[in-house]
């Protein structure tokens, strides 16, 4: 049997996979070594992961995860997988980009993008990743992503940018002040996760032109800052990520309007990863 894992900064999805057939999926909080210390990645995996592994023997993990992509940050997550579960097999760990890869191209060449809490994007020559445009986080970067979406959406709120319905539903969704939102943002932990949190907010206003136009215009920067990078005239463009997902079509128009053949568009990796590891 053989654990794969596909971790964002919001969620970690498990899944115990035997030949290709899945045994069972497990969902935990996200992981991250950028943000996170070795004691608490493996409480997370101890409390949420490791009871209900204890029937299964476990051969092999593969872990694609969010700021897996140095050695020094991937022995963290390695040391705290292997004490939580207690086991001596391999374990692999790779970025969540050359998981997004592996799972939306298989073994071919092709251009993959994950949008969902973060973004970021990839060419891959069907083995490895050969170019990568960096995502620079959600401060500077991370264009189209749900933190990104969120911080230009909570700036132009609270800067009264937008109709006082749209201010007074928004306050209304979060239940806080502008002074709560700024001490959330500026000095509590994670504020990417927590500006991700408000997609909810836009998909339910999706139908507001300003909203419509914010996602469109992320997705929009998204491409011309990082895809047009590739060679996207001669390989389809993949997306994963829950933003990706469920802003589908405008992603699509999106991409018509700026000549990019979209192909696929998941929710997320995890199944594309499971038959990936299944040949």
């Amino acid at each position: 049997m053989i654990l794969i894992a596909d971790s964002g900064s919001t969620k970690t999805d498990w899944c115990l996979s035997d030949k290709g057939k899945t045994i069972c999926n497990v969902q935990t909080g996200g992981i991250n070594p950028f943000f996170q210390t070795e004691d608490e990645i493996r409480k997370e995996i101890e409390t949420s992961l490791a009871p209900k592994m204890q029937p299964y023997k476990i051969e092999s993990i593969h872990f694609y995860g969010a700021g897996c992509a140095f050695p020094e940050k991937n022995i963290i997550v390695e040391n705290a997988i292997r004490n939580s579960l207690q086991t001596d097999c391999p374990i692999e760990i790779n970025s969540d980009m050359l998981g997004a890869a592996r799972a939306l191209c298989g073994h071919r060449p092709g251009i993959a993008c994950i949008i969902g809490t973060g973004s970021n994007s990839c060419f891959y020559n069907g083995k490895t990743i050969e170019k990568n445009v960096s995502p620079l986080g959600f401060i500077i970067g991370d264009e189209g992503s749900g933190a990104w979406l969120g911080k230009i959406l909570t700036g132009d709120i609270l800067k009264n940018q937008t109709s006082a319905k749209l201010k007074e539903s928004f306050l209304a969704f979060t239940g806080m002040t502008t002074g709560d939102i700024i001490d959330r943002i500026y000095r509590k932990p994670f504020p990417n996760r927590f500006l991700a949190s408000l997609s909810p907010f836009i998909l339910s206003n999706i139908e507001e032109p300003y909203i419509r136009n914010l996602v469109y215009s992320g997705f929009e920067s998204f491409i011309k800052r990082n895809v047009m990078q590739y060679d996207y005239m001669n390989y389809k463009v993949n997306f994963t990520g829950s933003v990706a997902y469920h802003y589908k079509e405008i992603l699509e128009e999106a991409c018509r309007n700026l000549g990019i053949i979209a192909g696929k568009i998941d929710k997320n990796p995890i199944k594309g990863l499971t038959e990936y590891h299944s040949v």
